[in-house]
């Protein structure tokens, strides 16, 4: 099934901002969800912050009101990983991209389908938006993404690279 919605995490975001690549959102999707809470750990983060300076000033991103769910709430995450996850749970076919392991593992056990930051690029290899993810993950890691050299391979050998 061709993913169209996303709802966003604020590591998302703030990596794909920071290393100039926040501009294939929209160019993947056609709805992006951004929960309140992530949008206020987003923009209300340091103001010389790439993020912080750019999310409010795109159209893309939709900033929603979540009702947390108490099955996601029993996880114990941050606020921003509990809405994004509250909200794709509340409201399929949504995508969450998140990629905090602890959310990731309650998506999982929840039946959430997630994207990570570095899946991005992958589908964007894949749709034909990008020519290559290798500079690109590389251009994550340095805005702050930790993704393992294994991780780097697979997505790799996922984009045809």
């Amino acid at each position: 099934m061709r993913i169209e919605a996303v709802v966003v995490n604020a590591s998302p975001l703030i990596t794909l901002f920071r290393s100039g690549q926040a501009d294939l959102l929209p160019r993947l999707f056609t709805r992006i969800v951004v929960p309140e809470a992530v949008w206020k750990e987003v923009a209300l983060d340091d103001r010389d912050d790439a993020a912080a300076c750019g999310l409010p000033t795109e159209a893309w991103p939709r900033r929603e009101s979540v009702m947390t769910s108490p099955r996601v709430e029993a996880w114990n995450l941050g606020a921003g990983e509990t809405a994004v996850l509250s909200h794709a749970l509340a409201h399929p076919p949504l995508r969450a991209i998140i990629d905090d392991a602890d959310a990731r593992r309650c998506a999982r056990t929840l039946g959430i389908p997630v994207l990570g930051t570095g899946g991005v690029l992958v589908l964007a290899k894949r749709r034909g938006v990008i020519a290559s993810v290798a500079d690109r993950l590389e251009r994550l890691r340095n805005a702050g993404l930790w993704l393992s050299d294994d991780l780097v391979t697979v997505m790799k050998a996922q984009a045809g690279e």
